[in-house]
């Protein structure tokens, strides 16, 4: 898997988390336990510090990046969709961040709040705990998500990775 120092910034990949031989890592990101981070997904750390919490998935294409003045943080078991991309915000614990969405520079996602799939969240903006935040820039519904909506999600994906760190091979 490509996993690069770039100077002095090093990625610390935990131990139990789940890098796909596919996936890039570069700088200084943080892996934690349980986490995992699929094909074709890209997690830049050249300017700042990337920080996947314990069980989150970064699924496949997605793009985590930062800024010298915005570090990215992905919260606990933070579901992170594919293609989306993330810069310089946070994504709190038991978030989603729905498919192909793109989240920006200072914008926070509640813990158990969810962005829609192709939505957009602008710099600055916060998606409060338990909001749905869904279009082009986004419109907030707040309490629209029950506690613990995407927890059937992180066990699956959690699960997956232990599968495909046992199991995966190559055979061409």
């Amino acid at each position: 898997m490509p996993i690069y120092a770039i100077g002095d910034r090093v990625p610390e990949i935990h131990e139990t988390a789940y890098v796909h031989p596919e996936a890039t890592i570069i700088g200084s990101a943080v892996i934690g336990p349980d986490a995992s981070v699929w094909p074709q997904a890209v997690i830049r750390a050249d300017d700042n510090i990337i920080t996947v919490g314990e069980g989150s998935s970064i699924q496949d294409g997605a793009v985590l990046h930062c800024t010298p003045f915005h570090a990215t943080t992905v919260g606990k078991f933070v579901t992170v969709g594919h293609l989306a991309h993330l810069e310089g915000c946070r994504a709190l614990d038991y978030s989603l961040i729905g498919t192909g969405s793109i989240v920006l520079h200072d914008a926070v996602i509640g813990e158990h709040a969810l962005v829609g799939a192709a939505a957009m969240v602008p710099g600055k903006v916060e998606v409060p705990r338990c909001a749905m935040a869904l279009g082009v820039p986004v419109k907030i519904r707040e309490d629209a998500v029950p506690e613990g909506h995407s927890q059937m999600n992180v066990d699956t994906y959690i699960a997956r990775a232990r599968l495909f760190a046992a199991e995966l091979r190559r055979i061409d």
